[in-house]
């Protein structure tokens, strides 16, 4: 719906006025030490969180995802006849190491010259901020939105843990949701992610002096290092990969964005030994068209051809496991992808809404990272990625958010609560 022209300046003016208490909202988000890993440790904001809703009148349920980590749902009901939406946020960030040389304590936020510093500030407590505060600032412009908002504060998306997947599967759903990540306020899809174990392994266990008798026809020992056969397993990855940067396209993405990442090599025992074992870690980028499970179902496909090409791996082939509830608990992840349509009714409002506050366009893109987005959107909800502040301050050494940045995109969001949900003035 089209917002009047008095009804949009007045709740952008709503936002102006907001400016100390989302600088207030955002600090005391950074304050909280909620790195991962290694995690456990959000009880104490998400305990706030769930507070702020509750005073904003959402009906809000509160779930443990991991002891220490739980999620918190807030569900804004509307008066009736609107569009829903979604608004999902992680509370966790990036780890900080001791010997990281930040010009300011992480957890201690600092503005200078406009810039808020402080771990999180743009992944992404930068858009949690803005995501919760759109919402109060509708509510304060004395309207009353007509479809429900959802809003989500989840756990666990820095190392693929399922905090949006809990939300999904206790029963959360909209007509539309936005993930507000950094993507530098880029309408953004993403593509998937999924990271797997490799694994050979010899049957037998054999001294590293009898290998000679396994190298060579008139040695009479059938035997083989694992850490070779591997070799011959990252050759036809790199095969692969190659093909498929001629094969798989997206209209967003750039050829060769579908990669297999050989990450990690474990494997042997000792000197003295042949290697029995050795395992792969690889992670396996792959388009927003395509699922997982198709993904996986290729490579273990062509990999399973040359190991029967291979005598001695035509008799003990190579074992997998993909992807994982986490990668520091059980060492693995999955990110599905989010495709984005340009011209969903959903993507175009947020465009127009963008172009409202800032008076330019913005493209509708493909984020080069992953996020939360890629499950929402395998639930058939339809999800983009936008939000404040750029991917190469994420992770970073005196990350920081641009705190223009974070009004602007409380003006946007608001805007879009209007325009998707639907919305009338209190008292109508």
């Amino acid at each position: 719906m089209s917002i009047p022209e008095a009804d949009r300046l007045k709740v952008l003016e709503t936002v102006e006025s907001m400016r100390d208490e989302i600088l207030d909202f955002l600090k005391t988000l950074i304050r909280f030490r909620t790195p991962n890993p290694p995690g456990g440790n959000t009880v104490e904001a998400q305990s706030w969180m769930a507070d702020r809703l509750r005073e904003m009148g959402f009906q809000v349920e509160v779930f443990d995802v991991f002891p220490g980590d739980p999620d918190v749902v807030g569900v804004l009901k509307g008066s009736g006849g609107g569009r829903s939406i979604i608004l999902n946020g992680h509370m966790d960030v990036a780890e900080v190491r001791k010997d990281e040389p930040w010009k300011h304590d992480p957890f201690e936020p600092v503005l200078e010259d406009g810039l808020l510093y402080g771990r999180g500030s743009t992944d992404m407590k930068g858009g949690l901020t803005a995501m919760v505060v759109a919402v109060e600032a509708v509510k304060r412009s004395g309207f009353e939105l007509l479809g429900d908002v959802v809003v989500e504060s989840v756990v666990g998306e820095e190392v693929g843990e399922p905090g949006t997947v809990k939300c999904i599967e206790r029963g959360y759903r909209a007509d539309f949701a936005v993930v507000p990540e950094p993507t530098g306020f880029k309408v953004c899809g993403q593509g998937g992610v999924i990271t797997g174990w490799v694994v050979i392994k010899s049957p037998v266990t054999l001294h590293d002096g009898v290998r000679r008798l396994c190298i060579h026809a008139g040695g009479g020992l059938e035997g083989a290092n694992a850490i070779e056969k591997m070799v011959k397993i990252i050759t036809a990855l790199q095969e692969l990969e190659r093909h498929w940067a001629v094969v798989k396209r997206h209209p967003l993405l750039p050829p060769g964005s579908t990669t297999i990442n050989p990450a990690v090599i474990e494997g042997g025992r000792h000197p003295a030994f042949m290697a029995d074992e050795c395992r792969l870690w690889i992670t396996v980028h792959y388009l927003p068209t395509e699922r997982y499970e198709d993904v996986v179902r290729e490579i273990e496909d062509y990999l399973m051809h040359v190991a029967m090409a291979d005598p001695w791996m035509r008799k003990h082939p190579p074992k997998f496991k993909w992807g994982g509830k986490s990668l520091t608990k059980d060492r693995g992840e999955i990110f599905p992808p989010a495709d984005v349509d340009p011209n969903h009714p959903g993507v175009k409002t947020l465009l127009e809404c963008h172009k409202a506050v800032t008076g330019s366009e913005t493209e509708v893109a493909m984020w080069p990272s992953v996020s939360d987005a890629g499950w929402l959107s395998r639930a058939g909800i339809p999800t983009v990625i936008y939000g404040p502040g750029e991917l190469t301050q994420a992770h970073a050494v005196n990350e920081y958010v641009r705190f223009e940045d974070v009004v602007k995109a409380t003006k946007v969001l608001a805007l879009m609560l209007m325009s998707w949900c639907g919305y009338k003035k209190v008292g109508d």
